[in-house]
């Protein structure tokens, strides 16, 4: 039995068309767990910072106006989720945005996501 036929309502056959070839709802898994590890407003603050620059957990916090310990917590989570690579020198750990072409279209999108809405980072 064709999608077609279960539609309560048959608006047009674009719609019908666009409903066939729509993956799996596992198919979008990957995608809401990156929108998910950038769903944190700080979170997603750091990640820009970070496709900027390389930084130390406390330069990350006091450009963030964070403490040490919640930047850690969010740079952990940006880690896992493989949108941030770290390096060690020394003692010290140095964060940046990882060098792959999800960060970089995550990074465009954001960009673009904040000139569309007007925001500005308040100075």
């Amino acid at each position: 039995m064709s999608v077609t036929t279960n539609l309560p309502h048959r608006h047009k056959e674009g719609n019908v068309f666009a409903l066939e070839q729509l993956p799996e709802s596992s198919s979008f898994e990957p995608v809401a767990q990156v929108f998910k590890h950038l769903s944190d407003a700080a979170r997603c603050r750091i990640f820009l910072l970070l496709c900027h620059s390389e930084e130390c957990v406390l330069n990350i916090a006091t450009i963030m106006e964070m403490s040490s310990p919640a930047v850690a917590h969010h740079l952990r989570l940006l880690k896992v989720a493989g949108l941030v690579t770290s390096r060690r020198v020394g003692k010290e750990v140095f964060y940046r945005a990882a060098d792959t072409e999800l960060v970089r279209a995550m990074h465009r999108m954001i960009e673009e996501v904040m000139h569309l809405s007007c925001l500005q980072p308040s100075s």
